[in-house]
């Protein structure tokens, strides 16, 4: 499985943080989950955005090709 790429953040004076994906806005955190993600966004920048916005593989991608609906 392929690591993500492609995200990006920025902070505001507010405080909150602003995530984007290919430029387009994934997610705002603000308050305490803005605090939160400045504090682990440091070990691995591209993972850590993938799981804060819910865009992250599922481990289920591999079962479609088993459905019914699938094989021809």
């Amino acid at each position: 499985m392929p690591a993500p790429n492609g995200f990006d953040y920025a902070t505001t004076p507010d405080g909150s943080v602003r995530i984007t994906h290919h430029g387009k806005p994934a997610t705002v955190l603000r308050g305490a989950r803005a605090s939160e993600f400045l504090a682990e966004v440091d070990d691995d920048p591209q993972e850590v955005m993938a799981r804060w916005t819910g865009n992250y593989k599922r481990g289920n991608e591999r079962m479609g090709k088993n459905h019914p609906r699938n094989r021809r």
